[in-house]
């Protein structure tokens, strides 16, 4: 009999050691799982760090310029206001970007402005860069518009005194009589009769406000000009006035040249 009760003590002891046993292992074998799981979570979420880091560093583009601050301004580690101010720059200081960020709606410059790098909004930022002037667009008037307005002004100055070497209203000799009518016109031209055709060009026919050249008059060679005004007559300075005359009057007939038309 006590060898029955002993035989099945034993036996009763076995079984509790080894479900101790497996109870131990199970533990151990989901404490590693726990283990495994946590240290996974803890990678998966470092990678995410890493991903959203390199997300934002490309976000900076490259940018050059010279800027003055409009105010005293914060010089901050990164873009936006939740990073920390590593210096209060002064306003009217110096600030030379290197980089662009976009946060939201806002645009930020990395600088450098006394000695410090860092990032600043770029609305309290001005540029130094002078805005270059741009040239007045002159519009220069067509040569019809041109050459009726001399002959209107040549026309208008009828009568006027003839002056050798005279350029103004108080009295014209003839290339300074013509000088004056295209110049009122918007064009210059040359002063002397040999340079005003020396920058014409001969036609075969003639419009108003063509130039008509005489020759062998007080001089030989070229020595006189006036304005084609249309229908065989011209207007010039000679003799003793401004006056229109025909091509075919007399003297000047024998002395006519050429029709010839400003370039």
């Amino acid at each position: 009999m006590k060898k029955l009760v002993f035989t099945l003590l034993a036996a009763s002891s076995l079984v509790f050691t080894n479900s101790a046993t497996d109870a131990q292992a199970a533990f151990t074998s989901e404490n590693n799982t726990t283990t495994t799981a946590y240290e996974a979570v803890q990678t998966l979420e470092t990678n995410e760090v890493n991903e959203v880091v390199e997300v934002a560093a490309a976000k900076a583009t490259a940018k050059s310029g010279t800027y003055k601050l409009k105010y005293n301004t914060n010089v901050r580690a990164d873009a936006g206001t939740k990073y920390k101010v590593l210096k209060v720059a002064k306003k009217g200081a110096t600030a030379t970007a290197t980089h662009q960020k976009k946060v939201g709606k806002q645009t930020w410059y990395k600088v450098k402005v006394s000695g410090k790098h860092g990032w600043v909004l770029s609305t309290l930022l001005t540029s130094t860069k002078k805005a270059t002037a741009k040239k007045p667009t002159v519009v220069k008037a067509s040569n019809s518009t041109v050459t009726s307005k001399a002959v209107s002004v040549g026309l208008s100055l009828k009568g006027t005194p003839y002056r050798f070497g005279g350029t103004t209203t108080a009295g014209f000799d003839c290339s300074g009589f013509t000088q004056y009518a295209f110049k009122q016109a918007g064009k210059s031209i040359s002063r002397t009769t040999l340079g005003q055709f020396a920058d014409s060009v001969t036609v075969s026919s003639p419009q108003p406000g063509d130039l008509i050249f005489f020759a062998n008059t007080y001089r030989p060679g070229i020595s006189h000009v006036g304005i084609y005004i249309g229908n065989g007559q011209w207007v010039h300075s000679g003799g003793k006035k401004a006056e229109v005359l025909s091509v075919n009057a007399p003297y000047w007939g024998d002395k006519f040249h050429s029709y010839k038309r400003l370039k």
